[in-house]
Formats: C-alpha cells, structure tokens, sequence
C-alpha cells in the first residue's frame, strides 16, 4: 500500500517542489479500477461507522427475552413453540436456536438465542416479534444479539455534550436571488454529473458544477428546490449550499436503491430489497423515513416484498413506488400506505397510526391524496359478480370521514387525476358495454370546492374512442384529453367553466388527427405542448389554449423526455440512452416553440430541472404586476436589448475573424506562387506564361477505337 499523508502535508510537500496545487482539480483524478490505495472515499468512512456494530458475527443472531421458565419435562414442549414460531419468518441454522438451563434449580432461564441465516432474516424476527404475546403473563422482548455489545460501551458515568459554538449556515435559496432569474438544472452524461444554469438569452447553459462519480445511480432535486439528493451503496445524500454543492447530511441504508421526499422536503423516504436465503421466498423489503436536517430515522418499516407490492405506479422487484404517498400539502403532515383491504395513514407528530389503527376497505384497489387538502380519494371495485357496485369515495383525515361517494356499475377500470390545487378531481371510468365485449370511456368530475362537492358525468362525442391521455391545467380550470384508435387521435380542451357556463363542463375545442400521444402543460398554465413519443418520433406542436391557436410545430426525433422549467418560460426535450443510443442530448426551447440551443451528450442518462418553492406574493400583489408588466418590463427589455447587441457584435466578430483568415490564406499562396514564379518559368524554357490571357486555345480531335467485332454477311 502506498504511504498516505493528510492534505496539508501534501500541500507542503508540493511547495517544496513548485507544484501550485490550486490548478489542480482533484474531482477529475480517478483511481485505478479495483483500486483505493487505502484512500477512504466520502461515503465509506458513514459505512464503517455503521458497520462497526454489526461486523461482530452475530449479527444473525437474536435474543428472545420474557420466555416462560418452566422445568425439563416442559423444556420440549416450549422449545416447539418457539420454533414454530420463528420458522414462519426465517430459515433457522442447525442446532440455531439454545434455550439456556439454569444447573441449579433445572429450570429455564427465561430467554433463549436464535440464529438465522441471514441478518436479513433476524431483523425482520425481531421487527414481527418484538412485543408478540405468547399468553396474558408473557410478552417478548426481542433484540438483535449485536446490541448488547453496544450497551455494554455505554460509560458508567454521564459526560455532559460538548458544546459547539453556533456557526451560520449558509443561505439554501441563494440559487433563486440570480440576477438574469436563470433556472437551473441537472444532468448525468456517462461518469459525470453537472448542474447548470439555462442562459437562454446567451443561446447556452452556463456551467454551475461538476462532479465525476458523484452519484452512484441517479439524482433527484427536492420538490422546492433546496436540495440535490444523491444515491450510492452506504445510502443517500442531499447537497446545497449558496455558491456550491456541499454535502449538508447523509443517511445510512446500505443497498438503497431508491428514495423519495415528501412534498415539505421535511423527511426523505429511502428503500433498499434484498434477497431471502430460501429463493422461495419475496425478498426483504428495507424503509426507512429519515429527518431531512438531523438524518434521524424517524420510522422504519420491514417486511416481505409482498407486503409493499399493492398499488402504486412501479417499482422494482414487484414493489410499487412510492410506497407511501404523502397527504395535507407542504405540512408533511400525513403519510399513507395501500394494504390488503385497508389504507394505513400515519400522522408524522409521533410517526404512527392515526387512532392506532388502519382503515379497513374491503378489495380497496387505489387511493391518491389532494395536493392541498388532506381528503383521499380511493377506488373500490365491484364485489360479488357486480351485485356490489364500484365506488370512488372522498375521506377527510384525520376524521376518516366519508365527504362524498358515487357508485360506478359495470366498472373495467379506474383512475384518479387531481387538479394542481385540488379543486377538482377527475375519474377516468371504463366500463363494458352490455355484451361485455368492449369497453367505453366517461369521466365522473368533482367540484370539491362547491358545496356539497357536486359531480358531473362527461362521455366523449364518440364514447368508444380510448383515451390516450388525460392531463388538468396546472392552477386552472381546463384539462384536455387525447383520443382515438387511429394512427392521428384527437386532442379536446374542457373548462370546467365559462362566462355562458360558470357551474358547467364545456368543450371548447376539438384537434383533429393529432401526431400527439402525451401532453405537457405549461407550470403557469396557457400553454400546451401536444407531443408524439416512442412510435411518434418526437413531434412536438405548441398549443395557446387561451387563443385555440398552434404557436409552432417541430420535431426532435426520438425524443423520450419532455419537461418545462418551473417558470413555464423555457422547456427541455431530451433523449435519454435508457431508450436510445443515437442523437443523446437536450434541445431547449422557449414556450412559444422556437429552439434555443441544442447540446449533444454521449451517454446521456438524466435531465431535471431544478424546481423552485412558491412565490411569497399574495395573489393581489401578482394581479398588479400583471397590470404593470410594462413598467416592469422596460428594465428587462433593455437588458435583452443589450444582450441582443452584445450577441450581434460577437457574430460580427465572428464573420471578420472568417474573413481576415481567409484573406491570410489567399494572401500566403499569392505569395508562394510568386516565389516560385522563376522556376515556373525555368521548366517552360523561359517561357512567361502565368497570365491567362496569353493562353491559346486550340480543339485536337482525338480518334478512339471502343470496339472491334466480326460478323459474317451472307451474300444470298
């Protein structure tokens, strides 16, 4: 191994031999593979940390406390139940489970060890077991057989904390004082990962940082905007900072594969699978609920992946992801969990149940929460043979009140969109036909604002058309559908009102035959993008739903992302190599559909932009600025105007530089061929003959045999 000094040593050492070590970037100097020269890296120093009370050897190993002490003739009899019962989570080891006897009295002790497998396997026994009522005198006290060594270190006498002294931390949102109001965003191109900031004025991004190996699977920005989450084998982390990325807090869960925030950013959900020593069996489902700001694990949950398998959008090994979905706005106050006949809502004051136990929904298919309040919406299928009919139920937590239910009958399917500020939810309704054949389409929509939460039933012109595609106006009131079974579908923009209708679904408009199959809505509303993915080839076309007019069209082949700023300014369209492996890269483009700049990337894996928190302008604020956006604007306008300028000048440039080097080309061979004039005129006998004019031109006619062939002529 090589010797290793600290850094100041090393800064010393290159003094001394006149190397300036601030030109030197130490992100970009890698290893090589295999190899870490005893060089500890960020996360593993938290890796050995954590390890360092479960590498004993035990740590399949649990101790069940609270047994019943009984004599020898009863020692076989509880042995049996005990096995019986710690079989049912795990595999065993031969001669893995010792009831100690006390050689005195011939007696048990009351506890007894159990080795299993796998660590896996005794954690989930104490996490199933622990508390576990055996009769009404005993109850077991389960713990990992690791933990005692670590009470044992605890000292005998207190030593008060030190104390240190208050250091300000830096100013998280100082990203959005940028005086241009750029955005940022992020993305992963083969090793690397960098944030940059959109200068669309200048027809470029702008580099903010650059990391190599920064992360180990993907990154994800917090939904405000305040961190950059990283994932990597010890476990997770978030970055921030005023001028740069550092790391403000990390969070162990070995293998995590993937994490979530909650919609405050106030926890973050990590989850980690891992494979059962019987390959009969699910594998073993790790979550944890971390504090953001501490790293505390504010709750874990463990099981079987069978048991987090229900609902969801997708996930991997079976899991549906999220897990849990979090409820009552930016509060963080509610998180929730699909069960087997019941829906689990937490409350995250104490992290468990709320009133200690779950609501239980016989066959409850699916829930999702309103973005703003804390109501659920959940879908029960038919039960019975259609004797019971379907329903879609609105549930008020954490009363658990029932707000308002409707019945569905001949019920194929169902989904739940909500309005950006829950002030609508649609339900998307497949029902069969009376042959039971086909399927048609309807949507069910709910005023949840109005009293008594009205609803209203919308069929399509030609109710047998599919929908492609559903999508509300983010903080409006219009939503549009694509539908059709045709090659080019139909697109339809609704209001849920109008000045003729204030309290009724309208249809204000329907695209005929569509190269559309997803819609992209603007943040700030407006504006629509109609996109054609996958077997579309990346037709993207510019919708004003305001005017019902098409801004633009345009394509970016193969495109697999389509994704706005946060400020509904710009939009990014990408092409990821997950799909494809030619043409990686993101174009960006403003609203209206004209392409700003394109960057190409070899191995392009991600693209995010940053999200920004809401605005702290009241909504009276934000209408006059509306009404002076001219008085404003005069100041950015100038700005774009010099902008504009500066881009003209250096296009200029641009041509000059062009033409005083093609004006030195020219200039260097009129140069060269007249120093090489008299020699020009020593192979011509001394002829002159450079000037054109003193050419002649003579026509020499050349005669060419092409073919010779024989042919006998008879004479008959």
């Amino acid at each position: 191994m090589a010797d290793i000094i600290n850094m100041k040593d090393a800064e010393a050492l290159a003094a001394e031999w006149g190397i300036d070590t601030s030109q030197i970037d130490f992100d970009s100097i890698e290893l090589p593979p295999g190899e870490d020269f005893g060089i500890i890296s960020d996360d593993e120093d938290v890796y050995q940390e954590e390890q360092l009370d479960s590498d004993t050897g035990f740590g399949n190993v649990i101790v069940v406390d609270n047994l019943p002490v009984v004599p020898l003739e009863k020692f076989e009899k509880l042995e049996g139940v005990v096995r019986k019962i710690y079989t049912q989570i795990g595999v065993i080891k031969e001669d893995g489970l010792w009831m100690p006897v006390d050689s005195k009295t011939n007696k048990t002790l009351g506890y007894c060890f159990i080795e299993y497998n796998t660590p896996q396997e005794a954690e989930l026994a104490k996490e199933k077991t622990n508390g576990y009522r055996l009769d009404k005198s005993h109850f077991f006290a389960v713990n990992m057989f690791d933990d005692f060594d670590r009470f044992m270190r605890v000292p005998d006498e207190w030593v008060a904390p030190e104390i240190k002294p208050y250091v300000p931390g830096e100013n998280l949102q100082h990203w959005l004082t940028d005086e241009k109001a750029r955005d940022q965003f992020v993305i992963r191109a083969g090793t690397d990962t960098e944030v940059f900031w959109n200068d669309a004025r200048h027809l470029k991004p702008d580099p903010v940082y650059k990391r190599t190996y920064w992360t180990e699977s993907y990154v994800q920005w917090s939904p405000l905007g305040t961190y950059l989450a990283t994932v990597h084998r010890q476990g997770a982390a978030v970055w921030g900072g005023a001028t740069t990325f550092n790391r403000l807090m990390r969070y162990a869960h070995p293998q995590v594969k993937l994490i979530d925030f909650s919609p405050g950013e106030k926890y973050l959900v990590t989850y980690s699978s891992h494979e059962p020593s019987n390959p009969r069996d699910a594998n073993r489902v790790v979550i944890n609920i971390f504090d953001v700001r501490t790293g505390k694990v504010m709750r874990d949950f463990k099981g079987s992946a069978d048991e987090f398998a229900i609902g969801g959008a997708g996930g991997v090994t079976g899991v549906s992801w999220p897990v849990f979905r979090w409820g009552g706005g930016k509060d963080d106050k509610y998180f929730a969990k699909l069960g087997k006949n019941m829906i689990s809502v937490y409350e995250t004051e104490t992290f468990s149940l709320i009133d200690k136990k779950s609501m239980k929904i016989e066959n409850v298919m699916d829930f999702t929460w309103s973005p703003a309040d804390p109501i659920i919406a959940l879908f029960v299928p038919e039960l019975g043979g259609g004797n019971q009919p379907a329903r879609v139920s609105l549930v008020q937590i954490p009363g658990k009140q029932e707000l308002r239910q409707k019945n569905l009958f001949s019920v194929s399917d169902c989904k739940m969109y909500w309005q950006s500020c829950g002030d609508y939810l649609a339900v998307k309704v497949d029902r069969y036909t009376k042959t039971k054949k086909s399927t048609y389409t309807g949507f069910e929509l709910f005023r949840i604002k109005e009293r008594d939460i009205p609803i209203e039933v919308l069929e399509l012109e030609n109710k047998n058309d599919k929908i492609i595609a559903f999508a509300w106006e983010p903080k409006g009131h219009r939503f549009a559908v694509i539908h059709g079974d045709g090659p080019r579908p139909d697109v339809s923009f609704y209001s849920m009102k109008t000045a003729q209708h204030s309290g009724r679904v309208s249809k204000l408009t329907t695209l005929k035959g569509k190269q559309a199959n997803a819609l992209f809505w603007s943040p700030s509303g407006h504006y629509v993008i109609l996109a054609g993915m996958k077997g579309f080839n990346g037709q993207l076309e510019f919708y004003n739903v305001d005017e019902l007019e098409t801004m633009a069209t345009a394509e970016h082949f193969m495109a697999t992302d389509v994704d706005w700023d946060p400020t509904g300014r710009y939009v990014a369209t990408a092409v990821t190599s997950v799909h494809h492996e030619m043409e990686n890269g993101f174009n960006i483009w403003s609203f209206n559909g004209k392409l700003l700049y394109r960057t190409l990337k070899d191995h392009f894996f991600q693209y995010q932009w940053r999200p920004r928190p809401p605005s702290f302008l009241s909504a009276e604020k934000e209408e006059e600025i509306a009404k002076n956006l001219k008085k404003y604007s005069k100041k950015y306008e100038a700005e774009d105007q010099d902008v504009s300028l500066l881009l003209s000048e250096q296009d200029r440039e641009k041509r000059r530089l062009l033409k005083k080097e093609w004006e030195d080309w020219v200039n260097r061979w009129q140069r060269l061929h007249e120093e090489e004039k008299l020699e020009r005129q020593k192979l011509r006998d001394g002829e002159a003959s450079d000037e054109e004019e003193e050419y002649e031109a003579k026509e020499v006619e050349v005669e060419e045999v092409l073919d010779v062939s024989e042919e006998v002529v008879s004479f008959e």
